[in-house]
């Protein structure tokens, strides 16, 4: 089935789509253009109000909102809600802050005067995944059009519904026609997309394999990308940690989003001196989570958001095990309907194996011994990807050494990883470039003009 909602955890078809046609494309990207025309005239307080009114319709609106993410992808509704929420967070940060991130900067020179300017660059295609529908969409959408960019989205095929919820609420809080559109498109549309003169930029959350892709013709016809991939983070934790602290977050940091998230920690490297104790209060800890109906209050870990999904996870695992992983609980589907994975933990894993070297997508724990802090990096590092890590320690020496060693685009000690607003997000390696949020976020999608002006009227040529 191409575009269609069904629900993850029944596997009931809720609404299916049909794709919009070439000429319908057509017509979007003309208005997005127009749009383009004259927003960019206007400085970032122009659209201060409207980016408060969309944060508002986001609270106070957000049971709304979280029932339908949960509907469509399956995380519990308790973190649905807070995904709307911290939406509204994102638009009330880029209201408050675009003008001052986005002022010009005075250089100084001998002669004359000098300044650089942030200016748009026009349509910029999102091509964004299931995982968090609202939030991978707001943390673009919010810093590109108080930039004065305007926005497309391509979002994934099995969450149509909160694709056209972003339009609307947009729309709502009085953005002009064409700043933000939904495109009901399939991925096979997308190169097409990246090709027309209109597109400016192109901004990706997905697989690396998706990244590759894109970046690919994007380079081709070279356009600015922004790619924000896979990851498979590492979590640290060294024997002057607080290991009760430790492992109570490593649970929440393997299991959020049920497991679906690229800043999930995934790979658990613990030092010897601590390992045993903390694989037994980490299986005991995922053993006692609540699977189940993702609208209940009392869940913990809902279903998987495809059968897709579930198929591959299941496989990856089986497969580690077959080649000499020690399965420490879990392993299997949940019987019954629904996409529905037990929280599973695998050690000794070989470096052959898939829980090794791919990134799992679901609340699969993986468990390594680190011998001593060298080890421990060495550890973290052996991986292609490099998004986030999390370090546990109280050794001031060893702290520093995780952020200057550690492969990876942030590094949190002593707390789990999480994108906030007020911090540039994004990775290094096979886990994408560019950086989200922050400054860092609103000015990759702007022109970073010099202007030089001379002390009179005459042109001064060197």
């Amino acid at each position: 089935m191409g575009i269609a909602s069904i629900n993850p955890a029944t596997g009931e078809l809720l609404r299916s789509f049909e794709e919009i046609d070439d000429r319908e494309i057509e017509r979007k990207l003309k208005v997005a253009a127009e749009c383009f025309r004259a927003e960019r005239r206007f400085p970032p307080e122009h659209r201060t109000e409207k980016m408060r009114r969309a944060a508002e319709i986001l609270e106070s609106e957000a049971e709304r909102w979280g029932r339908l993410i949960t509907q469509e992808m399956g995380k519990p509704l308790k973190s649905a809600i807070a995904e709307a929420k911290k939406c509204a967070d994102c638009c009330r940060h880029y209201a408050e802050n675009a003008t001052i991130y986005l002022a010009p900067e005075n250089i100084p020179i001998a002669e004359g005067k000098a300044y650089v300017c942030h200016l748009p660059i026009g349509v910029v295609l999102a091509v964004m995944p299931w995982n968090f529908p609202f939030w991978q969409v707001f943390r673009f959408a919010a810093p590109a059009l108080m930039a004065g960019n305007v926005g497309v989205l391509k979002h994934a095929s099995n969450v149509p519904q909160c694709a056209l919820a972003l339009e609307e609420i947009f729309t709502r809080a009085g953005f002009p026609q064409g700043a933000f559109q939904t495109l009901l498109i399939g991925p096979n549309k997308v190169p097409k997309l990246i090709e027309d003169p209109r597109i400016a930029a192109v901004t990706l959350t997905g697989s690396d394999a998706a990244g590759s892709a894109v970046a690919s013709t994007a380079g081709k016809f070279l356009k600015k990308t922004v790619l924000e991939l896979g990851g498979s983070d590492p979590f640290i934790v060294m024997p002057s940690a607080d290991l009760k602290a430790a492992v109570k977050t490593a649970v929440i940091a393997r299991t959020i989003n049920n497991g679906q998230s690229c800043i999930a920690a995934k790979r658990f490297i613990v030092h010897r001196e601590i390992y045993q104790a903390f694989e037994e209060q980490l299986v005991n800890r995922l053993g006692s989570l609540k699977v189940g109906d993702p609208m209940r209050e009392d869940t913990d870990l809902g279903p998987l958001a495809t059968s897709a999904l579930l198929d591959t996870l299941d496989s990856q695992v089986k497969e580690s095990v077959r080649q000499g992983a020690r399965l420490l609980i879990g392993g299997k589907r949940r019987e019954g309907a629904g996409n529905y994975y037990l929280p599973t933990a695998l050690a000794q894993i070989p470096r052959s194996a898939p829980a090794y070297k791919e990134e799992l997508f679901g609340p699969v724990a993986l468990l390594f011994k680190a011998h001593d802090i060298d080890d421990a990096i060495g550890l973290a590092n052996d991986n292609p990807y490099g998004l986030g890590s999390s370090v546990w320690t109280r050794d001031d020496v060893e702290r520093e050494r995780f952020v200057q060693e550690l492969e990876a685009g942030a590094t949190f000690v002593n707390m789990m990883v999480a994108s906030d607003p007020r911090l540039p997000f994004g990775g290094i390696k096979r886990s994408g470039y560019g950086r989200e949020l922050s400054r860092e976020g609103i000015r990759e999608f702007v022109n970073i003009k010099t202007v030089r002006i001379a002390d009179n009227e005459e042109s001064t040529v060197e």
